[in-house]
């Protein structure tokens, strides 16, 4: 045999040992160890009088039944009258109420938008484009024009104010004769012309050397009084009512009246110079 393995033998055997030592021991301590009485302590306890007032298992069991079988009554609850639910309610279902939450606030919102929309639009007291501005005395304005070499423009009226000549005023009638504001205001020897090219809407200018109002846009042409005289406007100048009332000229913004048809040539005034705009017709 050799020396290992005797060596593991020997190994083995202390350790079995050591485990039957180890279990003899814990079996000591259970019997004899923490809790377990001594033998002079049970004898005491076998000596000593037990009293028979102490109640028994049964008793206490009997007792536990007899608490655990009593009734014990509730306070009487009073109970709510019953009303009836609203048939219209218990008929919304989740769609149709989403529906309608949808429609009323759809209902604000263009309520709210027409209300501002309409105030916006509307006639202030105070003046501005959309009322009768007062241009001051006709007088001044007619100075002002001749200083302005023809042309006058008026930014809050969004207007230009020229002279209508009197020599022009038989022929004017029968052309203006249906507008009656407008042609008040011939008669005191005043046209006044909306900005705006009929054609496309452009903002037209004066141009001083011909006279004539001429659009940069499109190429439109207007004598002084606002006639066509050239380019794709379909009509001339679209133009306001005037009046004047002591002295004093007042413009009507509130309405705008349709310019004269193409080949309307009142007054006669053909190009002074260089066009601005184009060739124009002669």
């Amino acid at each position: 045999m050799s020396t290992g393995i005797v060596i593991a033998i020997v190994v083995i055997a202390a350790i079995i040992f050591g485990l039957i030592v180890v279990l003899t021991t814990s079996r000591s301590s259970e019997v004899r160890g923490a809790g377990a009485l001594s033998r002079e302590t049970r004898s005491r306890n076998s000596k000593a009088n037990i009293s028979d007032a102490a109640p028994s298992g049964r008793d206490v069991e009997a007792q536990a039944v007899v608490r655990s079988t009593a009734i014990v009554k509730a306070a009487p609850v009073e109970v709510a009258p019953w009303v009836a639910p609203d048939e219209e309610a218990l008929g919304v279902s989740r769609r149709m109420f989403f529906n309608r939450a949808t429609v009323t606030l759809l209902s604000v919102s263009v309520g709210s938008f027409g209300a501002s929309l309409v105030g916006f639009l509307w006639k202030g007291a105070d003046g501005g484009f959309g009322s009768k501005i007062n241009a001051g005395k006709v007088d001044d304005v007619v100075q002002l024009i001749r200083q302005n070499k023809g042309f006058l423009y008026l930014s809050e009226a969004r207007a230009w104010v020229t002279e209508y000549p009197k020599d022009a005023i038989g022929k004017g009638k029968a052309v203006y004769g249906g507008q009656a504001p407008v042609f008040s205001g011939m008669q005191a020897g005043i046209v006044a012309l909306y900005q705006k090219c009929p054609h496309l809407g452009c903002r037209v200018p004066e141009c001083k050397s011909s006279q004539w109002f001429e659009c940069p846009c499109h190429g439109s042409q207007y004598n002084r009084v606002g006639e066509k005289k050239g380019g794709p406007a379909p009509r001339g100048m679209d133009r306001f009512g005037v009046s004047v009332a002591n002295g004093v000229l007042t413009i009507d913004t509130g309405a705008v009246f349709a310019g004269p048809s193409i080949g309307v040539n009142t007054t006669g005034q053909e190009a002074e110079g260089p066009h601005c705009v184009g060739g124009g017709e002669h």
